[in-house]
């Protein structure tokens, strides 16, 4: 029977910080009081440390099956759980693409054996795989992915009839990668033919360009509107887009809900000169008013939640000219320090950081007894130290790809302990390399 008791912790919750103990027994949390004295397997003095509900990240690409020279779901949860995240939700851009209940069932087979994290995997749309999408089961799987943009992996839907089914018959929430892809066609070709092969990475956000994020987002808003679709939008990268979502009903009533992403609130076009490909992602970096505008939607409530689109590439690959890079990279092991930086600038509180990143995504997606700090949950939980700096650098990057775009910056707090599914998967920079992840479940 294996208990931890946590003495003295500034514990981040529902809109408050108090001091409070907290006694974990077979994976949840028994009791919270102000103080414990039962005696536990495991003591954590968390003195001078505040405790957050682990980040439950739902977007992320961990490369498994097929692409695993890149990335796995063993070295990527072991990323995540360095940096503070405690559940993921995985993409079906995988080789080969997750587009059967049989290829889905490999991956939640591989997590079980395998991750370190909580997990769940999206199952993924095409343009003729309705059957197997229909069999989704909303206990157990976080949702549908649909890309109305290309990104890596050839799974665009741009099928009229398709999306049409999809959205009209989806058995749970609709996940939408939006670009819109002709337009980004059409920018291309312009391109090549102004500069031929000598396109550079600070023309990318004007090849996907704000309007193909605008007409497919609101398009995705459009079908979802018709047939009454539960559709989560991904990655906002643009200020006009902001504009398409609401806040003023509670989130557990919202039928279109969006989610930012960290380089999207740190990095704008400026720092293609000096990070290059390394800052590549679809959606692109765009401008520093769009990242204020991202903000402004984040700390209004018009965004839901923020997340990382993990997507690691090798080094190697990232450093090819423009047209050859390929877009993604890693970021679920800094994330939750990126954005503790946020804090300490003024830019968010803890209580909001908190909502965003652990509260909201499981209220999102109904997630069954995760996501708070409240006695008969599931312990997935963080210690963070916010007056110990850690600086990124190659040696203690986990992610297979050993790169990161924070690599050399210093960010102001550092993980101490993460706490996955009441098993202590991280703790003083060490790695507890036993599979503690659970399969998350769904209250639908």
């Amino acid at each position: 029977m294996s208990t931890i008791l946590i003495k003295n912790a500034q514990v981040v919750n529902e809109g408050e910080i108090k001091v409070q103990d907290i006694f974990i027994k077979d994976g949840r949390i028994e009791q919270i009081a102000p103080s414990i004295d039962k005696i536990a397997t495991q003591e954590i003095d968390a003195d001078g440390l505040h405790l957050l509900p682990g980040l439950i990240d739902d977007q992320v690409h961990f490369r498994e099956p097929g692409l695993t020279y890149k990335a796995d779901i063993f070295t990527e949860s072991r990323a995540a759980v360095a940096g503070g995240t405690t559940s993921f939700m995985e993409m079906p851009n995988t080789v080969p693409n997750t587009l059967t209940q049989k290829l889905l069932q490999d991956k939640y087979d591989i997590g079980q054996d395998s991750s370190l994290a909580n997990y769940s995997f999206f199952m993924g749309a095409g343009n003729d795989n309705l059957e197997e999408v229909l069999k989704t089961n909303p206990r157990d799987v976080c949702g549908i992915k649909v890309f109305m943009g290309s990104s890596t992996g050839n799974m665009l839907v741009d099928n009229e009839t398709a999306l049409a089914n999809i959205f009209q018959n989806a058995p749970t929430l609709v996940a939408t990668h939006c670009e819109d892809e002709t337009t980004i066609r059409t920018n291309l070709a312009e391109y090549k033919e102004r500069y031929g092969e000598d396109i550079t990475i600070n023309m990318h956000p004007a090849i996907r360009s704000e309007e193909a994020c605008y007409l497919s987002s609101s398009k995705a808003i459009e079908l979802a509107l018709r047939y009454d679709t539960r559709l989560h939008i991904l990655h906002i990268s643009t200020g006009k887009e902001t504009h398409l979502f609401s806040n003023d009903i509670p989130l557990e009533k919202k039928r279109i809900t969006a989610e930012a992403c960290v380089h999207h609130l740190w990095f704008s076009d400026a720092d293609y000169a000096s990070k290059g490909n390394l800052i590549k992602w679809n959606p692109a970096v765009k401008t520093a008013a769009d990242r204020e505008e991202i903000w402004r939607a984040v700390l209004d409530g018009r965004i839901d939640v923020i997340a990382t689109d993990h997507a690691p590439h090798t080094l190697e690959e990232k450093t090819q000219p423009y047209l050859q890079a390929p877009s993604g990279g890693p970021l679920v092991q800094h994330a939750l320090q990126a954005l503790l930086d946020q804090v300490k600038q003024g830019r968010l509180t803890l209580e909001q950081l908190v909502q965003k990143t652990a509260h909201n995504t499981a209220r999102c997606f109904q997630i069954e007894q995760r996501g708070f700090i409240r006695e008969g949950y599931w312990a997935d939980m963080v210690l963070v130290d916010l007056n110990k700096s850690y600086t990124v650098t190659k040696e203690n990057i986990l992610s297979k790809c050993k790169w990161s775009p924070f690599e050399g910056h210093t960010f102001s707090a550092t993980i101490e302990h993460t706490i996955v599914s009441g098993n202590v998967a991280f703790s003083s920079g060490k790695i507890q390399e036993v599979g503690s992840g659970h399969r998350m479940l769904f209250d639908r």
